[in-house]
């Protein structure tokens, strides 16, 4: 059905045709048998202390402001994370700021955190418990002085609602985020999360979200610093600002972050960085190119517990999932493993 209403959806606005999603989401007309695979319990596993089905995750980013999540687990995610959520409500940059690079099967975003807020998104899952693992991805507001702070109020408010929390420290469309990933930064931040989180009595696990733009000698710094602090997770990686050169899009240099297939290879190099790095105690979660069961069974060999994707579900619609999940059970067959997680870095 997706490829029948492509052309009709890819004629709209990129920020159209996404409200049009989630309001046609909201109906929540889907039955989640349409979506099972023979033989799934393959894929069951461990991510975060908590076990899934499958581990194809939604990334952040799709359902900003936690509104069709539930809707979403249907179409056979493993988990799915929300947000980026900030304190206060925010529009977000000026539009257009999204843009559909069709030739490089890629997106361009330049949003800006635009999303409800955290008391709103706070009481909507209050209101509708999640149907599965959902992972809640926090921010601070554009105009906000202190962004610790910001990240702090997130957690604390919504804390008790996340099976886990993202510390969003890597998107380069909020000036100066990225500079949490100096080391100093970083552990004053995290320092300050854990401060949070004993006095809040706060339970769920903690990942980081960091930059595919960062140097290779910040990986063992970043490395120790979230083995030191507890943080339980690291999902690599974030959009990028660079690798523009081998595009062919016209759409290849407007500002803002770069995702899609642009990003597969330099994510799962990244990967394979961190994985030799954590040696396996930090669980990975593997972004940037997910579109296939092949490229997904890419970035779990090359040190990844998890894969989220995005961009891929813009061009190929809600049956990828059910696509990499059954790709996934023929490799995981024709490599005689058992289960997802017997792959988990043997390539790294």
């Amino acid at each position: 059905m997706f490829s029948i209403l492509r052309p009709y959806i890819f004629s709209l606005d990129p920020e159209v045709a996404h409200d049009l999603a989630i309001k046609s989401l909201k109906a929540n007309f889907l039955p989640k048998s349409f979506f099972n695979v023979e033989n799934e319990e393959m894929l069951e596993t461990n991510i975060l202390g908590k076990t899934i089905s499958n581990p194809i995750g939604l990334a952040a980013g799709f359902d900003k402001s936690a509104e069709v999540y539930n809707s979403l687990f249907k179409f056979g995610f493993g988990f799915i994370e929300v947000g980026t959520v900030t304190p206060k409500q925010q529009l977000g940059n000026p539009k257009p700021r999204i843009f559909r690079l069709e030739k490089d099967q890629a997106l361009i975003n330049r949003l800006g955190f635009n999303n409800h807020g955290s008391e709103t998104v706070s009481k909507r899952i209050s209101n509708n418990h999640p149907d599965g693992f959902l992972g809640i991805n926090i921010g601070p507001n554009k105009e906000t002085k202190n962004k610790e702070d910001d990240y702090y109020i997130c957690l604390s408010r919504l804390g008790i609602h996340a099976g886990y929390i993202t510390i969003n420290i890597s998107s380069p469309n909020t000036e100066g985020l990225r500079d949490f990933h100096d080391q100093r930064e970083m552990k004053k931040l995290l320092i300050g999360i854990n401060k949070i989180i004993k006095e809040k009595k706060i339970d769920c696990p903690i990942a980081i979200k960091i930059s595919p733009d960062i140097n290779d000698n910040e990986i063992g710094s970043i490395v120790e610093l979230v083995s030191s602090h507890k943080i339980q997770g690291i999902i690599v990686s974030n959009t990028t600002d660079s690798n523009r050169e081998n595009l062919s899009d016209i759409k290849k240099n407007e500002a803002g972050g770069l995702s899609g297939q642009p990003l597969k290879d330099i994510s799962t190099n990244l990967i394979k960085k961190f994985y030799k790095e954590t040696k396996g105690k930090i669980k990975i979660i593997g972004v940037g190119g997910v579109d296939s069961g092949e490229n997904a069974f890419e970035k779990i060999t090359a040190g990844a517990d998890a894969v989220q994707l995005y961009t891929g579900m813009v061009y190929k619609g809600p049956g990828i999932v059910k696509e990499i999940k059954r790709d996934l059970i023929s490799i995981l067959k024709k490599e005689n493993l058992k289960n997802i997680s017997e792959a988990v870095g043997i390539n790294a």
